[in-house]
This record gives structure tokens, sequence and C-alpha cells, in this order.
């Protein structure tokens, strides 16, 4: 089998692949700092030969997919396969690869950083410390930037996934309580306490995304339940932005309902001006999409891919977890 590698994917993980398979080609998109467009991947599966593709941003769109139907796989590093056509896949047999949990600890760390910052008003701290406020003898400081610890508070978590649950193990030894709303997960753990949407947005000084998009989630956070918030409470979206109604979050935050927010994820990505007047306001800490970007999830995604290829494809374990669709096993069977 030939490989061909679009995705960041060190050298010992395309060595593991070339043991087992055969042959690797390495073309990672980094190298031109976009993604390869749905012509240019077409063209390079063409032109290489080859037998299964391992990508993470390129589009992997029903035209590619009809171009190469051959493909014996495709491998996502991505924990949600957005970028790939999984059902036109589905129908040519393809199995399709995810790599779920690849940034759970970025995220989370990201996460916690971020909240600190916020509750401790560090920024503003800083911003007035470079700006030679600082008078001698003066407490101003200490006064104007007191905030407050983790410790204590309670933790919501919309989602209860490999984010969620990392955030969640984290942030409990501060110590905190958590609580979840996830109506297709409950963990096993008694400390995790597991309520309705509703609960967790009236009770928790912190609300934290963690939602996968799809016809149920897109614009389920919203102003209904936005405004069950607790006037100190902060709402946190490191997941996806369109499972939020940004228009309801904006008002929230202007009419003064809430403490604050920690955003990394926009509905348009450049920001668009509505993105921006979140962006822009003095309760928001905003990031540019970076909660998952550490070089160590690069590490983690080729270690979970590869794995799960392994026992697919080597170990003949054709149940496995990272399979996003299982049908194409029906499809062998029948």
């Amino acid at each position: 089998m030939k490989i061909l590698i679009t995705a960041p994917y060190h050298q010992k993980g395309q060595n593991e692949l070339t043991g087992w398979f055969g042959e690797v080609l390495y073309r990672p998109w980094k190298l031109q700092e976009r993604a390869y467009t749905e012509t240019e991947l077409i063209q390079l599966l063409q032109a290489t030969e080859a037998d299964a593709l391992i990508t993470e941003h390129d589009p992997v769109t029903a035209t590619v997919i009809e171009a190469c139907p051959n493909l014996r796989f495709i491998g996502v590093c991505r924990g949600t396969p957005s970028n790939v056509a999984v059902a036109t896949a589905t129908e040519k047999g393809i199995p399709v690869f995810n790599t779920p949990a690849r940034n759970a600890q970025a995220v989370a760390e990201l996460f916690i950083a971020n909240l600190i910052t916020l509750m401790r008003n560090t920024l503003a701290a800083v911003r007035w410390l470079e700006g030679g406020n600082w008078a001698a003898g003066a407490h101003t400081s200490y006064l104007q930037f007191k905030g407050n610890e983790i410790a204590g508070k309670t933790i919501g978590m919309v989602g209860f996934g490999a984010v969620g649950q990392t955030i969640a193990n984290l942030v409990r030894h501060f110590p905190t309580r958590i609580l979840y709303y996830d109506p297709y997960y409950t963990s096993d753990d008694p400390y995790f306490e597991k309520t309705d949407l509703e609960t967790v947005f009236k009770t928790s000084d912190v609300v934290s995304i963690h939602l996968p998009v799809n016809e149920q989630t897109s614009g389920l956070i919203d102003r209904n339940v936005l405004s069950l918030m607790k006037p100190d409470a902060i709402f946190v979206n490191t997941a996806r932005a369109v499972v939020v109604n940004r228009e309801d979050l904006l008002a929230v935050l202007e009419n003064g309902n809430i403490r604050g927010a920690i955003l990394d994820v926009f509905d348009h990505e450049p920001p668009d001006s509505l993105d921006y007047r979140l962006i822009h306001r003095d309760d928001v800490l905003a990031t540019p999409h970076i909660a998952g970007a550490t070089f160590e999830v690069e590490d983690h995604h080729v270690a979970i891919l590869n794995q799960a290829l392994h026992d697919f494809f080597v170990g003949d374990k054709q149940k496995i977890r990272h399979l996003v669709n299982p049908a194409v096993l029906q499809e062998k069977e029948s």
C-alpha cells in the first residue's frame, strides 16, 4: 500500500506505517502554509498513485473521493472529520479514521490559563503596569485588580467528551464542583454530576462549551439558556462557534448580565465586524482559534491514528472507536 500523508507526521510515525504497509509519501500542507485545494489534492493523489490518504485540513470532498474511488482508507488528524465527505467515502466502501482527543490536553491547559487570566484581571493589570501607573507608596493595583480563585467554584460542562473530561479531571483538584450536560454519555465517576442543560447554566460559576456541530447543536446555546447564568458567571467556548448564537451572547454581555466570556472560536475566521464587537470587549478574553495549537498535538494524532490503523489492518480488529463510518463493515459483510 502507498500512503500519501499531507498532515504533519513525525518520522517515527512514518517509519511505522512504512513497516506495516509498504510506502509513505510525505507532502505536508505546512510546506505551502495552507491546505491543498480540492483540485490540488486530486492531482497529488493521482500523480503519486496513492492507495490511501492521511490528511488534516485538506478538503476531501465528494469530488476528490469520486476521482479517487479506490482509496483503501482516509485518515483524518482531527477529532471531527468535518473536512471529509464521509457519506461519499462510505458509499465507496472507504473506511475513514479520526483522532479524537488529540488536542484534549492542549485545550484543557489553555482553558485553565485563560480562566485564571480573566478571573484575576491579569491583562488589565499588565496594561496598567506597562502604562507607568504605579505611583510610589500606592496600593492601587492591589485594590483595583483583585480577582477570584477557581477553587470552590462550580464548573459546568456542556458536552462531556474527551476535552470536557480532561478539563474536569484537572480542575477537580483546585478543588471545584463539576456539573455536566451530555445526553449521550454518563460518567462512572460519582464526582462528576450529570444534570440537564438548564441546571448547568443556572448553577455554574463557569459554563464551558464542548459540543460537536450537528443539526441538534447548531445554535443550541441561545438567549434562553444564556439568560439563566448568574451575574458573576463566565461563559467559555473553545469548541465551535456555530453552536452559540453570537447575537444572544453579545446581548447578555452588553447588558451586563454575566461577568464575561472566553472565546477561541468565531462565526467567521477571519472575524467579521460582529465577531470583532465581541473580541474588542474588555470583559471578553479572545484568542485566535489556538486552544488546540501545541506541538505535542501533532505527536498525539500520529500515535492515535497509527494505533487505529494497526488495530484495523494489521491486527484485524475491525470494530474500533476511531472508525468514523462503521457502515463500511456492513458493506464488507454483505
